[in-house]
């Protein structure tokens, strides 16, 4: 009972808030408490789970109208994580996302709507150098409240599945080796700039 009411507490206070953030729709993506999963099929049997962080950008977000929204995010490439250190380094390689020349995963919104129970966000995905259009299911951003720091902090998670032979990824790798589908999933906090 006492959480229900902390619940209904908080997501007041927010709605009370809204005209001190309403004006200024412009956020920022917190990169220490954010980041990029992904999940690919490997040898048909199994699943390959990793981690990308260092998500930085910016999002215009306008609670009334999702139109007038939109993203532009960069993902440390170099950062990639899953869990084998030998793996990590096959990934970071030419075969796959060629960090040296590519370091940087880069995602530009262009059009935002409302969309099942949240909205969806189409954009322009840069990976490994070649630029293909994607759709992000999103959930959120969820209201606005006082972050730790004092300004106001939201947050949103994104999921899209894209295809490696759309982007010319991996090709030395055919199915069922590595999978063709990779799922994508985006965990960001957002502060007010």
């Amino acid at each position: 009972m006492m959480t229900s009411k902390l619940s209904i507490a908080v997501f007041g206070a927010a709605l009370l808030s809204a005209p001190a953030f309403a004006q200024t729709n412009n956020w920022t993506i917190d990169p220490n408490h954010s980041q990029a999963g992904f999940t690919i099929r490997h040898l048909g049997v199994s699943n390959v789970h990793g981690t990308i962080s260092k998500v930085s950008g910016t999002v215009v977000w306008d609670m009334a109208d999702p139109s007038k929204d939109s993203v532009v995010a960069d993902i440390d490439a170099t950062t990639i994580d899953t869990t084998v250190t030998a793996r990590d380094t096959h990934l970071k390689s030419p075969d796959f996302f060629n960090i040296a020349q590519f370091p940087t995963i880069h995602f530009q919104s262009t059009k935002v709507y409302k969309g099942g129970s949240g909205l969806k966000i189409e954009g322009l995905l840069t990976l490994a150098g070649v630029t293909k259009p994607v759709t992000l299911d999103v959930d959120g951003p969820v209201p606005p409240q006082k972050g730790m720091r004092g300004g106001f902090v939201s947050g949103l998670s994104a999921t899209t599945v894209i295809k490696r032979a759309d982007f010319g990824f991996g090709p030395k790798f055919a199915p069922p080796m590595v999978g063709d589908e990779v799922k994508i999933t985006i965990d960001a906090e957002l502060g007010q700039k």
